[in-house]
């Protein structure tokens, strides 16, 4: 009798040592959180009205697989306006989530003992994804040098071969914040085309950048016929994490497959939450910049905070919503971070949960209120000097 068991590829994948950790303390009032990617505030109120409108008018029913038109239409528009290049709704699918959205690009690109290069450290799906598929999956790091992060685009266009079949690039990256210079993008995206190379682009933090409007696309280099998935999600800039619901720019021919692997993993996302999405393309430019100068102060106040402790090392990200830390002697970064819980009462995430790459590093979420970031640098500062 053969036992039950899940095939070896899923055996091997690690839980979430995010939630490992978070679950140790989830609940607890005496714990400041700090481990999770999503803001203190919830998703700006015309978009949960809109939602609630759709939803009491009956629209719960089976939508198209690629999503509805008028959505498709609006994120066309959005993404034109964004980078100044035209993006036709037909190259556009809908997703249920940004993670949906990479498990399908995966899916439509990624056969059995492909070779997959992903940037890292980086959010454990962008990595395992391929893994489950079976791709091998070798990682290029980003490297803390001059108080910011950078990557070797040498290393990378070395890492870039006739074999390599995918690169999954993450940029503003989780959890480090690096965001790839914008002249570095011609570069990839002509090795890519030299070899055959699909590029996977994981954009879900474009809007939230330091500085500047949005991060350097690729979108805005690409022709359409290029082997480029452009991944999204509305989890992050529009504050709808427990929304799930995401989607892809595609090459014209890619459409129609990834219709197909939508109908087999979800079918097509909730109707409902479509509609709400049109009114946050609509409206939420104000909320967008907003959240961008809170996220800037609230980068301020934590980077500054943690360099005046002692023994702290907090590289400057260029996007994103976290920090990126290590204390000096840090070589595990799972027990620390339980350590932080039981004596300081902080929750942060990790760094080896982003990969090998992050260990010895605490990601810290700063989309929170001031007086909680501030209570938090407070904690870690007392905890340091005892």
């Amino acid at each position: 009798m053969y036992p039950p068991v899940a095939r070896p590829e899923v055996l091997a994948l690690r839980s979430s040592q995010i939630r490992d950790v978070a679950n140790a303390a989830l609940g607890r009032a005496d714990v400041l959180p700090f481990w999770f990617g999503e803001g203190d505030l919830p998703t700006p109120e015309p978009v949960r009205r809109a939602a609630a409108e759709a939803l009491m008018s009956g629209r719960t029913y089976y939508t198209h697989n690629l999503g509805r038109a008028e959505l498709r239409a609006a994120l066309a528009a959005y993404l034109t306006r964004l980078h100044g290049r035209p993006v036709d709704a037909d190259r556009l699918a809908v997703t249920s989530a940004g993670v949906s959205g990479l498990m399908i690009a995966a899916q439509a690109v990624v056969s059995p003992g492909d070779r997959v290069v992903v940037t890292g450290p980086v959010w454990p799906n962008v990595a395992e994804i391929p893994r489950i598929l079976s791709g091998q999956v070798e990682t290029l790091a980003v490297e803390a040098a001059q108080g910011r992060w950078r990557l070797d685009l040498d290393r990378l266009m070395d890492a870039l071969t006739p074999d390599t079949r995918a690169l999954f690039l993450n940029s503003p990256n989780n959890p480090t914040g690096w965001t790839l210079p914008a002249a570095d993008r011609a570069a990839i995206l002509e090795r890519c085309r030299r070899y055959g190379i699909w590029l996977v682009a994981d954009d879900v933090y474009e809007r939230l950048t330091f500085g500047r409007d949005h991060a350097a696309s690729f979108l805005e280099l690409a022709e359409p016929e290029d082997r480029l998935i452009s991944v999204n999600s509305f989890s992050k800039a529009w504050r709808m994490t427990g929304w799930r619901l995401g989607w892809m720019v595609l090459p014209p021919a890619l459409v129609e497959p990834v219709g197909v692997l939508l109908e087999y993993n979800t079918s097509c996302a909730p109707d409902f939450v479509q509609h709400a999405a049109v009114t946050a393309l609509e409206e939420g430019e104000p909320w967008i910049a907003a959240l961008r100068a809170e996220l800037t102060a609230a980068k301020d106040q934590v980077l500054g905070g943690l360099r005046e402790i002692p023994g702290v090392e907090a590289p400057e990200p260029d996007g994103g919503m976290y920090a990126f830390f290590r204390i000096a002697g840090c070589e595990n970064s799972v027990d620390l971070a339980r350590t932080l819980i039981a004596e300081a009462k902080l929750g942060l995430a990790p760094g080896s949960a982003f990969g090998t790459e992050g260990e010895g590093w605490l990601r810290w979420c700063f989309a929170a209120r001031p007086e909680k970031n501030a209570e938090g640098l407070a904690r870690l500062a007392a905890y340091m000097s005892r």
